[in-house]
């Protein structure tokens, strides 16, 4: 009888606190068995901080099982760890195929350019050709924490790969943000001033003529159309030149909107 009671309060809880019935992602996932106990420790504890600054997860992922394209294999993982289009970013160390693919989503896309993530894949592969692959994975945090500490970069867009639709991201200054809001108050502050002029009346002493000021005049009005063109065509859109730190390219997997690029070592 017991036992029958205590299996009816695990479903329960089940039911009420799904999130304690399936346990998070782990940041590193060793199935190639690269590091030690030691090394995920470290990475785990260096991946924390960067977690916290982009209100997301990062992720460490090694195999040598797979039989998927990297780019598939990555988004797929980061998308099941954490949702489409949430913040986080995972690093595939692909030890059959003998590549190493960054995936990015929500505002790592944004932190990691295309440009950003060569810079990244550099130091990542200069380590893997190495065999150092915990310096590897120690790289792509470091290199990516120094990207989110500095920020969005200025002029920053996203570039669709199937369709080149460009969308612009806009960073405002501490003196952009300050400058609108003393503008903002001075405006105001200058159409109260104005409107309280313009229509402040001494009580009981004014009326309207609104018989003098009033007039209504009706007419009969016909428009026909006759004959109407409308002539369309498609302008591709190339990425805007002196963009400062240049664009993320994105592609859609499974619902969601990606980030990344890869290299082979």
């Amino acid at each position: 009888m017991k036992k029958h009671f205590f299996f009816f309060l695990f479903l329960m809880a089940s039911f009420c606190f799904p999130s304690a019935a399936h346990a998070a992602t782990a940041t590193v996932n060793d199935e190639a068995g690269l590091f030690t106990t030691d090394q995920i420790q470290s990475l785990e504890q260096q991946a924390q901080t960067l977690n916290q600054k982009i209100k997301g997860q990062v992720f460490i992922v090694t195999t040598t099982s797979n039989t998927e394209e990297p780019r598939d294999f990555a988004d797929d993982y980061l998308r099941e760890a954490i949702g489409n289009d949430n913040n986080g970013s995972v690093l595939l160390m692909d030890m059959s195929q003998r590549e190493i693919y960054i995936s990015t989503s929500g505002n790592m896309i944004d932190y990691l350019t295309d440009k950003r993530i060569d810079a990244v894949l550099d130091d990542v592969y200069d380590q893997m050709t190495n065999a150092a692959y915990f310096e590897a994975a120690q790289a792509y945090l470091t290199k990516t924490a120094e990207y989110v500490e500095a920020g969005v970069p200025g002029g920053h867009y996203r570039v669709d790969e199937e369709t080149g639709k460009i969308t612009r991201y806009k960073v405002l200054t501490t003196t952009e943000i300050v400058i609108a809001l003393i503008l903002a108050l001075i405006l105001s502050v200058l159409f109260y001033t104005i409107t309280v002029s313009r229509y402040q009346l001494k009580s009981g002493t004014y009326k309207y003529p609104f018989r003098e000021k009033s007039s209504m005049k009706l007419t009969d009005r016909t428009d026909r159309l006759t004959n109407s063109f409308v002539t369309t065509r498609r302008i591709p859109k190339s990425p805007p030149p002196g963009s400062g730190g240049g664009g993320s390219t994105t592609h859609s997997s499974g619902g969601g909107t990606f980030g990344g690029g890869g290299r082979s070592f």
